[in-house]
């Protein structure tokens, strides 16, 4: 038997479990526009899923004068100015979330970062517990802190009381996107252009994530 039918059986049927009362939120930080696109793809996931979905983007930090010399970032803030910007409220309304983030030296990006220390608040009152989480990322080259920046927005979960709903190795779909067992990541070359196709492996983490949560809800009820 190989490792593929090992894991996943020998039948192709996908089967999508419909949570309708689930409530998912996509959080994401863009300068390039990859996270904005994964942040897409994992609302149609959702979407697909059965629950209501919403997509945030965190404040931006840099200066405008910064944005304004880098083109490319510059388009990348005008295509999400119609983004609605994530409040710690926006947390507690949901039952699950998705983080999408570039990386920084292996880690997130600071406009990530300074939103997640706002959250004291909510974490004190417990009213970030049990939330299904996952997260996804991009880098420049395939070993360019892709796994270690996942890991980076999980320490904070794991703090919350939060259940890691990792991707790890539940569908094929996930080789051929790279194989990240922490979260869906993609390789980005000068240009800008995805190298991997991880859209369908976005969408099965979104799906994945979001039945998570429903039954973290069952469960709960």
């Amino acid at each position: 038997m190989g490792i593929l039918s090992w894991l996943f059986g020998n039948s192709t049927k996908k089967e999508t479990i419909h949570m309708e009362n689930v409530k998912l939120a996509v959080i994401f930080y863009s300068m390039g526009g990859t996270n904005y696109q994964l942040s897409k793809w994992a609302e149609e996931g959702g979407k697909e899923a059965g629950a209501e979905v919403k997509v945030f983007k965190v404040p931006e930090l840099a200066p405008q004068s910064a944005i304004e010399g880098n083109p490319v970032w510059k388009a990348t803030v005008e295509a999400t100015k119609d983004v609605p910007e994530i409040k710690p409220d926006d947390l507690e309304w949901a039952d699950a979330i998705i983080f999408s983030v570039p990386t920084r030296f292996g880690n997130m990006p600071s406009q990530m970062k300074q939103f997640l220390d706002t959250t004291g608040g909510l974490w004190a009152k417990g009213k970030l517990a049990n939330k299904a989480v996952s997260a996804m990322t991009s880098a420049q080259n395939p070993h360019g802190g892709q796994e270690a920046t996942i890991l980076s927005l999980y320490t904070t979960m794991y703090h919350w009381g939060a259940i890691v709903a990792a991707p790890g190795y539940t569908d094929p779909v996930l080789f051929g996107a790279g194989g990240n067992p922490y979260g869906t990541s993609v390789t980005v070359d000068q240009d800008g252009k995805m190298i991997e196709d991880v859209k369908e492996a976005v969408k099965h983490q979104a799906k994945r994530t979001v039945t998570v949560a429903g039954w973290i809800k069952k469960g709960n009820q």
